[in-house]
């Protein structure tokens, strides 16, 4: 029978619980908790896109070509206007405006901005302006869709980029015809915001999810009491909010904070057809089958051919070509895919293929049809 001294005892206590604990950690790690405020947003909490058309001035020779484009003279002409000075039509047919380019200026009004707070804002040219390089844009007034005046953009363009033409050769570094002037916009109208009305609070998930909705639900509930959220379906939380603004203010920051379990997202198949991209989500699996693929490709090669002339016939040398066409298709070889419920396994056996991405894109068609493939393919 083995005796323990304190010290002992003592020290077999201390990596016992320094066992649970790392073994707690590593649950908690796996668990993959998330706050309410990763997967869902409060409803009527949003932004709104602002835009509005400018002219960009001080461009060192770069600017819109104005007898090509006639709405950047028709702007400088309004404009100029405003500031007291009038154009014929004969001047204005004359002018020719290397430094000025027409540009459209965007922006997002974020919630709550108030008149007086900055935004940044991006330009665009929409003429055939070379660079906006070292241009300033004059007041512009940014609208929303309602046609109101909610900002104020003017100021000097950062453009992150370099060009240089010299000898019908060009150089160009990074895009030109477009930049941003950070802090460039003032707000001037106030966008209305119901989060203060009406005694609940609307949680709108940013994926459709009926188990995410009922763990959204029931972590509110189980941190303010019985009845506080209820899900109204996949997408919508229903939260009985403070009345004061204070309050309620501290209740939806107390409550983004919440945690929530993540649930496993539906077995899908992400691809881009134009770039030949993949993506696969953690639930894929993949039943038997057996595929067979093979490649086909055809070269085409060109042969100078040259004819000549008898001599002192009076004919001309006439070089022609010569097409070589060539087909040629590997044999396909039947490949047993097993089935796998795992994506590294998933993975495993479509590499064992050998196929190209762009192949890939109509294996996994064809898998899909077969019924093989357990995931939904999205096209993008």
């Amino acid at each position: 029978m083995t005796t323990w001294t304190t010290s002992a005892r003592t020290t077999g206590l201390r990596l016992l619980a320094l066992c649970c604990l790392t073994l707690g950690l590593l649950v908690g790690t796996s668990a993959q908790a998330m706050r309410i405020k990763e997967v869902a947003s409060v409803e009527g909490v949003r932004t709104n896109q602002l835009t509005g058309f400018g002219l960009v001035v001080g461009l060192d020779g770069t600017g819109d070509q104005t007898t090509q484009m006639p709405y950047t003279t028709q702007g400088l002409s309004n404009y100029l206007q405003q500031m007291g000075i009038s154009l014929t039509s004969t001047t204005l047919a004359q002018l020719q405006m290397k430094n000025v380019a027409a540009v459209l200026v965007t922006a997002q009004l974020p919630p709550f901005a108030r008149p007086g707070q900055a935004l940044d804002v991006n330009v665009s040219s929409v003429g055939n302006a070379k660079s906006l390089k070292g241009g300033t844009l004059i007041a512009t007034p940014l609208k929303g869709a309602d046609g109101e005046i909610y900002a104020l953009a003017q100021g000097n363009l950062i453009v992150a980029g370099a060009g240089a033409a010299a000898g019908g050769s060009k150089v160009t570094v990074n895009h030109l015809s477009a930049g941003r002037i950070p802090d460039g916009a003032q707000v001037e109208r106030v966008v209305p915001t119901a989060l203060q009305d009406g005694p609940n609070v609307n949680l709108s998930l940013n994926a459709t999810d009926f188990q995410t909705a009922r763990k959204v639900a029931q972590a509110i509930n189980q941190q303010f009491g019985a009845g506080v959220a209820q899900a109204l379906d996949g997408r919508t939380v229903r939260v009985l909010a403070p009345t004061n603004p204070n309050d309620r203010v501290n209740f939806l920051a107390e409550l983004e904070e919440l945690p929530v379990q993540a649930t496993a997202p539906a077995a899908k198949v992400i691809i881009n057809a134009r770039t030949g991209s993949i993506v696969l989500n953690q639930a894929v699996s993949l039943g038997a089958c057996a595929i067979a693929h093979g490649n086909l490709s055809i070269s085409i090669s060109s042969t100078p051919v040259v004819s000549q002339p008898n001599p002192l016939s009076g004919g001309q040398t006439v070089v022609t070509e010569k097409s070589n066409i060539e087909i040629k298709q590997d044999a396909g070889k039947l490949i047993q895919l097993p089935a796998a419920a795992q994506l590294t396994d998933v993975v495993k056996a479509l590499n064992a293929l050998g196929a190209t991405p762009q192949d890939l894109l109509a294996i996994l068609q064809a898998i899909k049809s077969a019924g093989a493939l357990n995931a939904e393919l999205e096209v993008i």
